[in-house]
C-alpha cells in the first residue's frame, strides 16, 4: 500500500510541476531557503507578509453535517460524533428525525448543494472586505470536497463531493471563484478522520499512508495561500510525522513561497506554526508571534438550525472584535456556515455586508496595521501603520476626545476617516484633546467604531 501511494503521488507531483507556472506575482522574489524536518529549523521560516497585511478572513464550514444542521448548543459540525453518543441530545434528535439505523454517511447523498453559487459566495466575501478564505476541504468526518481516491469510511468508499452529493469539484469551483475576485483561497484540513478504519486501527499508519498523501494532493492541486490545520489533538506531532510534512510544504510544495499554516500540527498549539490560533478567545493574542482569532457569528461554525437571532453577534460586536484583533496585532477569521443546499443564511449575509460597509470607510485603520506601543485607553483602541496612528473609538466620544498617550507635532493635521470636517485639536497638560465634529446621524461616516487618524504621533 505504501508503495502504491508513493508511486501514484510521485506521478501527481510530476504532472503538477509541469502545469505549475510558479508562484503568484506578489510572491516572486522570495529568498529560497531549505528547512530541515525539525521544528528548530522550520520555526526560522519568516511568515509571508501578505498574512499580516490582510487582517480579515472568512472561514467557511460546510459539508454533510450541514444537512442535519443541529445540536442543542455548540458546534453543529460535530453532529456525526454527537449523534452516536447515547447521553448527547443529538442522539434522541437523530433517532426521532432520521431513525436509529440511519448512518451518518447517508447524509452525503442529501448534501446536494443544489442552490450553491460559488460566484455569489465570492462576491459576498469580497464585499465583506475580507482578503482570504479558509474553506473546509476535509473536515473531521473525512468527506473530501474534491475528486480524490482518498475517499473512504468504514461504511462507504463514495465519500467525496464528485461522486456523491453535489457531484461537483466543490473546492475547485470555489477556488476559481475566489481567484476571480482577488480573494486568496485557503483550506481547512482536519488531520484525523473519525470514520476511517485505518485511523481507528493504527494512527501512525493512517498518518503516513492516508493523511500525508491526501494532504499533499489537495495542496498540490488547489495551491492554497492559507492552511488551517485541525483535528490533531489525539496524537502528538511525532505520530503525525508533522515535521516531515511541514518540511515538504515549505521546501517542495508548489505553494512553498507564499503559504501560511497555523499551529495545529499535533499538540503544538502556541508552540510551532506560522500563525498561532485562538478559538472563541478574547482576541488578546500573542505579542511576539503572528496570530489569528477564529470564531463563528453564533456559537457554531457549521450551520445550526437550533440557533436564533439572539445567538448571533451584532454587527457592532463583530466590528469590535475585528478592531480588537487588529489593535493586538492579529487577524480575525470569521466563520459562515452555509446550509446543506448551498445558501449562506441571510443573517450571515447581512453581517458580512455590514462589516464591509464599515471597512470601506475605515479599512485604512485595519489593513496592514500593527500593534502600537499602547493598545487601548478605555473605549479607545490604537493601531499603527508607517508613521500614522489610528484611534478607534468603539463608542461615540461625545464633544471632546481626550487621550493620554499620543503626542503630536504642532503642525499635525488630525482627520476623522470618512468625514470631510476639519478637526481641531491641542496638546494640554500632556494630553491630546480632539474636538469631535458635530454631526447629525445622516452625516456620520459609519454606524460603529469611529476612527481618527493621527499623523506622526509619538
Amino acid at each position: 500500500m505504501k508503495k502504491t501511494f508513493s508511486v501514484g503521488f510521485t506521478l501527481l507531483l510530476v504532472i503538477a510541476s509541469i502545469a505549475y507556472p510558479g508562484p503568484p506575482a506578489e510572491a516572486q522574489g522570495t529568498v529560497a531557503r531549505t528547512y530541515k524536518p525539525n521544528w528548530k529549523s522550520i520555526d526560522t521560516r519568516p511568515i509571508p507578509e501578505w498574512f499580516n497585511e490582510a487582517k480579515f478572513g472568512i472561514f467557511v464550514v460546510w459539508g454533510p453535517y450541514s444537512v442535519p444542521a443541529w445540536v442543542d448548543k455548540g458546534y453543529a459540525e460535530w453532529y456525526g460524533q454527537r449523534m452516536r453518543r447515547p447521553k448527547d441530545p443529538a442522539h434522541p434528535f437523530h433517532i426521532k428525525n432520521y431513525g436509529a439505523d440511519f448512518k451518518y454517511e447517508q447524509f452525503a447523498p442529501m448534501f446536494k448543494a443544489e442552490l450553491w453559487d460559488p460566484d455569489f459566495w465570492a462576491d459576498l466575501i469580497e464585499k465583506s472586505g475580507a482578503k482570504y478564505v479558509s474553506f473546509t476541504v476535509n473536515y473531521h468526518d473525512g468527506f473530501a470536497m474534491w475528486p480524490t481516491k482518498y475517499s473512504k469510511t468504514a461504511e462507504t468508499d463514495k465519500w467525496n463531493s464528485m461522486v456523491v452529493g453535489p457531484k461537483r469539484d466543490v473546492a475547485g469551483e470555489f477556488e476559481a471563484a475566489c481567484t476571480r475576485k482577488g480573494i486568496k483561497f485557503g483550506i481547512y484540513y482536519s488531520l484525523y478522520e473519525w470514520f476511517h478504519p485505518l485511523w481507528n486501527a493504527d494512527k501512525e499508519r493512517f498518518a503516513i499512508e492516508w493523511m500525508h498523501p491526501k494532504f499533499k494532493e489537495v495542496v498540490s492541486k488547489y495551491r492554497p495561500w492559507y492552511i488551517f490545520l485541525d483535528g490533531e489533538w489525539d496524537a502528538d506531532y511525532k505520530t503525525w510525522h508533522s515535521e516531515e510534512l511541514a518540511a515538504w510544504l515549505y521546501n517542495e510544495s508548489p505553494v512553498k513561497d507564499y503559504v501560511v499554516a497555523n499551529d495545529r500540527w499535533g499538540k503544538t498549539r502556541g508552540k510551532h506554526g506560522d500563525v498561532f490560533s485562538s478559538e472563541y478567545g478574547g482576541a488578546e493574542g500573542w505579542a511576539d508571534h503572528p496570530w489569528e482569532e477564529n470564531r463563528g457569528m453564533g456559537r457554531s461554525y457549521g450551520y445550526n438550525r437550533n440557533e436564533n437571532v439572539y445567538d448571533y453577534n451584532s454587527a457592532k460586536e463583530l466590528i469590535d472584535m475585528l478592531t480588537k484583533c487588529a489593535m493586538n496585532g492579529g487577524n480575525l477569521l470569521l466563520d459562515i456556515g452555509p446550509t446543506g443546499d448551498g445558501r449562506i443564511p441571510v443573517i450571515m449575509q447581512e453581517r458580512l455586508l455590514q462589516i464591509g460597509e464599515w471597512l470601506k470607510v475605515n479599512g485604512e485603520a485595519i489593513y496592514g496595521t500593527r500593534r502600537w506601543k499602547v493598545t487601548n485607553e478605555g473605549t479607545v483602541r490604537y493601531t499603527t501603520k508607517g508613521t500614522d496612528v489610528y484611534v478607534i473609538c468603539t463608542e461615540w466620544p461625545g464633544q471632546k476626545l481626550v487621550l493620554e498617550t499620543p503626542k503630536l507635532a504642532a503642525d499635525a493635521t488630525v482627520t476623522m476617516l470618512g468625514c470631510p470636517e476639519k478637526i481641531g485639536w491641542r496638546m494640554q497638560g500632556g494630553s491630546l484633546h480632539i474636538d469631535v465634529p458635530k454631526l447629525t446621524i445622516d452625516k456620520l461616516p459609519c454606524r460603529h467604531a469611529w476612527v481618527f487618524k493621527l499623523p506622526g504621533a509619538a
